[in-house]
């Protein structure tokens, strides 16, 4: 059997997993692998900023490849990606931390070499991983390839991160190249479960006349999107989303009935949710920020819910049940009960987009958060990624109607500030036929602002729009309305590309009336290949009604006391 060195063999496996692109800081513990990246077909390295950039942008491209890559070196770089890593496990995103490490011999010697903590002790970092990671492996010449599967193989299945120390010395060693492909990314199933729950949830929906499918991020991270549009066409079924699973399901399909955040959801959505016979969560976990700060009401005994690896009716749980095997027994029992079409079926819970800009008031007014969203939406193209930064923009977007094809990113549960921006580097590289439009607040960008030059220096083009609202605007909303910790400097923010280096790879317009922000959409539209970013300046107490409503929500569960 042929041997390739331990590099190679993972980036064979990373290619296998469709990964065109490496994120990550090199540092001395890494460089060596580096190399490998560098010469290894159809592999490209994308060196950021910073690390909690590159894991940020790694996140973002998992999330439309189904899976992605960091590499940092040991101790100081991978500490400072292990925050991006926390987000993606918390949100499934399926990552792999490579972390460049000392030689073996060094680490077991102890030595007190730079990027440890001098003490002797060289797993302190790796038991950091441990808690936001489904597998992680130091890996030695003898123990690399099986390793490597492993760790790969809890990656696909799990849908969330890995980690793997790779030390210096070990890189260039000889192992038999792969003898197969990896593992299936599910398990095979035992029928035994499935069959009961199949009749299980035959039981609960004999007689019913209506039935929901509640979406959310588990669904996407596990390929059922083509499989809940098979549900929704075998009959008529409604569909709704969380925030996390916008862009999920076809909006404009006939049962789309919205976004459901809770007591604070339009009245289809709420209707579609809680009065209904029979309603089904797929992959869609219950947490505050898609439910309206836990304002749910799903109907008593009536739920069926499918989660990666179980499936539940009512109280009865059924392990072992992979979630596109429950879908697809549900889009056959509901297409056997003959359902009736419900009221409003048909109709769209939103206006339609593609129409011409549309200020509410005057062109000459000043830009307000609504006429923001309603440029915005005329703008986005067909299957664009619209990217929404947690905070203004991610509320705002949440009554957006998408496109056709359109693809949504938004962080709500893990929630750390600034990771859009990076995040819109790793989906504008991993989908480079699909154009990302980025929406981040000033705050949120000023964490992560110095990506604007890595996607410039790699020839991206996406669509930035930073709401300049002189400060975190959503902390406003939940308290300190005019306390100076929720202000921030005031920047130039126009000339950033610049500064970092785009040049004439980029366009930048500032706004702050509706008539200025169409011509400058007017402009991205006309500079596809260009990365254009967009200043539009908003009132500082000015916010989307989500948000004001979620806000006082948050403020209550907080009790600040005042």
């Amino acid at each position: 059997m042929s041997e390739i060195t331990v590099g190679d063999y993972l980036l064979r496996r990373l290619r296998e997993m469709g990964i065109e692109h490496v994120f990550g800081v090199p540092g001395d513990y890494n460089l060596g692998f580096l190399d490998r990246v560098l010469a290894f077909p159809g592999l490209e390295w994308v060196g950021t900023c910073n690390e909690l950039d590159a894991g940020y942008a790694a996140d973002g491209y998992g999330r439309l490849r189904g899976a992605a890559a960091v590499v940092t070196t040991f101790g100081v770089g991978e500490l400072s990606a292990v925050n991006a890593i926390a987000g993606s496990y918390a949100e499934s995103v399926p990552v792999l931390a490579i972390t460049g490490m000392p030689a073996t011999g060094v680490a077991a010697a102890g030595a007190p070499v730079h990027h440890t903590l001098m003490d002797g002790e060289y797993d302190h970092f790796g038991r950091m991983f441990a808690e936001v990671t489904v597998a992680r492996a130091t890996l030695t010449a003898d123990t690399a390839p099986a390793e490597i599967d492993r760790a790969l193989t809890a990656l696909r299945r799990h849908r969330r991160p890995v980690h793997l120390n790779l030390p210096t010395d070990v890189v260039l060693a000889r192992v038999p190249e792969p003898a197969a492909p990896l593992p299936a990314a599910d398990a095979p199933a035992d029928p035994g479960p499935l069959h009961a729950f199949r009749a299980a949830a035959a039981r609960m929906l004999d007689g019913a006349r209506t039935v929901t499918v509640l979406a959310g991020h588990e669904a996407d991270r596990h390929g059922l999107r083509a499989p809940l549009a098979g549900l929704l066409a075998a009959a008529p079924v409604r569909a709704t989303v969380y925030s996390t699973g916008k862009g999920l399901v076809d909006e404009g399909a006939p049962g789309f009935a919205g976004v459901y955040t809770g007591e604070f959801s339009g009245k289809q959505a709420r209707v579609a949710v809680e009065d209904v016979d029979c309603l089904v969560l797929a992959g869609a976990p219950v947490t505050d920020t898609v439910t309206g700060g836990f304002t749910h009401h799903f109907p008593a005994g009536r739920t069926i819910e499918l989660r990666p690896g179980r499936a539940t009716v009512g109280g009865a749980e059924f392990t072992g049940v992979a979630m596109a095997d429950a879908l697809a027994a549900l889009t056959e029992l509901v297409g056997e009960l003959g359902l009736p079409e419900p009221a409003g079926y048909g109709r769209p819970p939103f206006p339609t987009t593609g129409d011409a800009v549309r200020p509410v008031r005057g062109a000459d007014d000043r830009l307000t958060q609504d006429e923001l969203w309603a440029a915005v939406g005329d703008f986005l193209p067909e299957a664009s990624v619209l990217v929404a930064e947690q905070g203004t923009a991610f509320f705002g977007a949440q009554e957006l109607p998408l496109p056709r094809d359109a693809r949504f990113v938004g962080q709500p549960m893990w929630g750390s500030i600034g990771y859009t921006l990076p995040a819109t580097l790793g989906t504008q590289l991993a989908a480079p036929d699909r154009r990302s439009v980025l929406v981040i607040g000033d705050g949120s960008l000023q964490l992560t602002a110095q990506e604007l030059g890595t996607m410039a220096r790699y020839g991206l083009s996406p669509v930035v729009v930073v709401i300049n609202n002189a400060g975190y605007t959503v902390e406003r909303a939940i308290h300190g309305a005019t306390a100076p910790y929720n202000d921030i400097a005031a920047w130039d923010y126009t000339a950033l590309p610049g500064a970092f280096g785009a040049g004439d790879r980029c366009v930048s317009r500032r706004v702050t009336t509706p008539g200025e922000l169409a011509d400058a959409f007017r402009l991205a539209a006309a500079t596809p290949d260009r990365l254009v970013l967009i200043e539009a300046v908003l009132p500082p107490d000015d916010a989307p009604e989500l948000l004001t409503a979620m806000a006082g929500r948050f403020a209550e569960q907080n009790d600040y006391g005042d």
